[in-house]
């Protein structure tokens, strides 16, 4: 007999007969579908109805945001996967996932939590689809390691990013998107691996294999790839966490290129797959959301290309998501809005699904069943791929961390140094030539970083050179959660664009534009010394670039459009359709790719 595991504070782990012996679901030393049929055999349909649930998670206890807490969401619903809506810092984290374990460990049959998070190594805070803080190595945006246009690099760092997220007890990434970069007016494409679906095979390949190993495995993180059948065609370029963006729309005909990413994703064994929101329109797929789609899940995923792994709904498609004394965001059923939750729920695992992404409420399954709309044998499909993923990354096994290696290893030099280089090769030079001279005008970066450089001067008439760090240009949204999403035109006002050009008319000027998406920079590229575009970079290997230190070695990962009647005359899922782009996909000033 193997000797027992203990929890992290030494009392013994999961010995469910009280006598030191294991149950054979417990034992490692069985394949995984022995011991995935085994504990299926002994659940309750409660107990596989609550696996079905993904829900969300604060650490701790906040009276400002107060959601459920940790012992109510495990030890009273039953829930064991959740997305974390924030980390701390790392030792903080550790200790958290320690402590959810535990209250896991309590239960009937110990069944270990699987902690989740969308991505948390950029530059971009939106509290729907990525983090910031907790002190992790901080890189570009998947956006900027399309840039880089290196496979090996992008495999390296996603290495680093499962070692961190594994120290502290995350082991699923809600990422990557294999989405496609179409349509540019789209606020996801820092998101993406970008326009170019060869490249985006080639980046997504790279990312999977860093997080999750050759096979999934006690030392990986699994991945959970999004958005399928590809989120990248929103109409009108509208997201589709909003009615406006409802639907994906397919006037090209391209809905292939789409599926090209996720060819790869499933070819270098993603283990799990998200749905879209939107609606497929025009591809003869059912007229309904990604989530609820049968003819998506059932027919496409798991018929067409075999894939049998866990698929997670999108998150709060059905029943929105409520913030305690905030707001009431409303749920993201697209073609279903007239059916009763109950009715939505029957379709979304009709449709093939798995888990109901930030739903809590195992109710909404055991009812279904109930109700003899769906039979328990259906859920246990899905209760065997949950179960499944469990097993293989071993947390039946040790779902422990260890709070003082993750404090040590999260953030080391090592890790911050090499997300420093990741985000140095993704700097794309675009055009002009590097600026010169000691008395420096800055818009946007930290004037300590630039005082290594020069002195730093307070007006554009008073430098020898000017660098000014601006946003790709969107309109201001308003709501809750809208605001944090940048979409419409992609032009900067009138009023901006005319300041900007007087700048560069008074002093050589240094554009750096943060492309979040593909801004329409015309009107600046005609006066610019010499224009960057950077996908998350620190003050200073901006300013080396800009100044000639360091060279800018990355590649555009989409076309930079001329115009926004250029972007609006286009196909949304097309890629490369925007006549007469300003800059092509691929380009690179510094070798004149």
């Amino acid at each position: 007999m193997t000797a027992r595991l203990r929890h992290h504070d030494g009392t013994p782990f999961r010995d469910l007969n009280h006598n030191g012996t294991m149950e054979p679901y417990e034992d490692p030393r069985l394949p995984v579908e022995e011991r995935v049929e085994d504990l299926l055999g002994r659940m309750t349909l409660a107990e596989k109805a609550a696996l079905m649930f993904h829900g969300r998670m604060m650490p701790g206890t906040s009276p400002e945001l107060p959601f459920p807490t940790g012992a109510e969401l495990i030890n009273g619903r039953g829930l064991t996967a959740f997305a974390m809506m924030a980390v701390p810092d790392a030792r903080a984290m550790a200790e958290w996932n320690n402590h959810v374990q535990d209250l896991a460990a309590a239960e009937r049959l110990g069944i270990p939590v699987t902690l989740a998070s969308d991505p948390r190594h950029g530059f971009t805070a939106n509290p729907a689809t990525a983090f910031v803080g907790g002190g992790f190595s901080a890189g570009p945006e998947p956006i900027g390691l399309a840039a880089t246009d290196d496979p090996a690099l992008v495999e390296e760092y996603a290495r680093l990013i499962g070692r961190e997220l594994r120290a502290v007890g995350i082991r699923l990434a809600i990422h990557p998107m294999a989405d496609l970069a179409t349509e540019p007016r789209w606020a996801r494409i820092s998101g993406t691996f970008g326009e170019d679906p060869e490249r985006a095979v080639r980046m997504i390949t790279a990312y999977i294999r860093g997080l999750q190993g050759e096979s999934i495995g006690p030392d990986s993180v699994a991945c959970m790839t999004k958005h399928f059948p590809g989120g990248g065609p929103q109409a009108a370029g509208e997201d589709s966490h909003f009615a406006a963006g409802r639907r994906l729309v397919y006037p090209g005909g391209a809905l292939d290129q789409h599926l090209r990413p996720f060819e790869a994703a499933f070819a270098v064994g993603t283990a799990q797959i998200m749905p879209a929101y939107a609606i497929p329109s025009g591809t003869g797929l059912a007229e309904v959301g990604a989530n609820f789609n049968r003819d998506v899940i059932t027919g496409l995923l798991r018929g067409k290309y075999g894939f049998d792994g866990v698929v997670c709904t999108d998150f709060n498609a059905i029943t929105g998501m409520a913030i305690p004394g905030i707001a009431a965001l409303p749920p993201r059923h697209w073609g279903v809005e007239e059916l009763s939750v109950a009715e939505q729920v029957v379709l979304t695992l009709d449709a093939g699904a798995d888990q109901l992404g930030g739903e809590t409420d195992p109710g909404l399954v055991l009812d279904a069943v109930r109700s003899g709309a769906v039979s328990e044998a259906r859920i246990d499909e899905s209760a065997r791929r949950i179960l499944r993923d469990k097993f293989r990354l071993g947390l039946f096994d040790d779902p422990y961390v260890d709070p003082d290696a993750a404090a040590a290893l999260v953030g080391a030099p090592a890790g911050r140094e090499l997300g420093r280089r990741v985000q140095e090769r993704s700097l794309v030079h675009i055009a002009g030539r590097p600026l010169a001279g000691r008395r420096l005008y800055l818009e946007e970066i930290d004037p300590a970083v630039a005082a290594r450089h020069g002195a730093v001067v307070a007006r554009p008439e008073d430098a020898d050179a000017a660098v000014v760090r601006l946003k790709a240009p969107y309109e201001q949204r308003e709501g809750l959660l809208e605001r944090f999403f940048h979409s419409g035109s992609l032009e900067f006002p009138a009023e901006e664009a005319e300041r900007l050009r007087a700048i560069a008319a008074t002093v050589p000027t240094c554009f750096v534009v943060h492309l979040d998406r593909p801004a329409v920079l015309t009107p600046l590229a005609g006066e610019a010394a010499m224009l960057i575009g950077e996908f998350g970079a620190d003050d200073d290997l901006v300013l080396e670039a800009a100044l000639g230190l360091a060279p800018a070695r990355g590649v555009l990962p989409f076309d930079l459009p001329s115009s926004m009647a250029a972007v609006e005359a286009s196909c949304e899922d097309v890629p490369f359709d925007t006549r007469d782009p300003l800059f092509r996909c691929g380009w690179s000033a510094a070798d004149g790719a």
